[in-house]
């Protein structure tokens, strides 16, 4: 199994997506939601305004990131980086979102 391509705490290895997530995370996320397959850029970015259903679409999103890229981790993990870490967990997966595992996650 892999691991994140960055860090929690690599927010600032990429500070375009860094700002973005602090001053409007409503856009990654759809962006994230969008290119996980999960749903499209601009509902993923309404439900991020959804208080419980946000919690519950994002962990199924880090559920469906890990699974694509192979990378280890449970419910326990992603509950505890998006309740604890919120914007560093935003980055870290639009960081992943933008590698392309057998082209599954390409984002244009």
């Amino acid at each position: 199994m892999g691991e994140w391509a960055s860090g929690l705490f690599g927010c600032f290895n990429d500070l375009g997506s860094c700002i973005l997530a602090l001053f409007v995370p409503c856009v990654p996320f759809g962006q994230n939601m969008e290119a996980a397959g999960l749903s499209s850029c601009v509902v993923g970015a309404i439900v991020f305004f959804i208080p419980l259903v946000d919690i519950i679409c994002w962990i199924k999103l880090r559920g469906a990131i890990r699974e694509q890229h192979g990378i280890e981790g449970g419910l326990f993990g992603d509950l505890f980086a998006i309740c604890c870490c919120t914007w560093c967990a935003l980055v870290q997966e639009t960081q992943q979102c933008k590698l392309s595992p057998q082209g599954a996650m390409a984002r244009a």
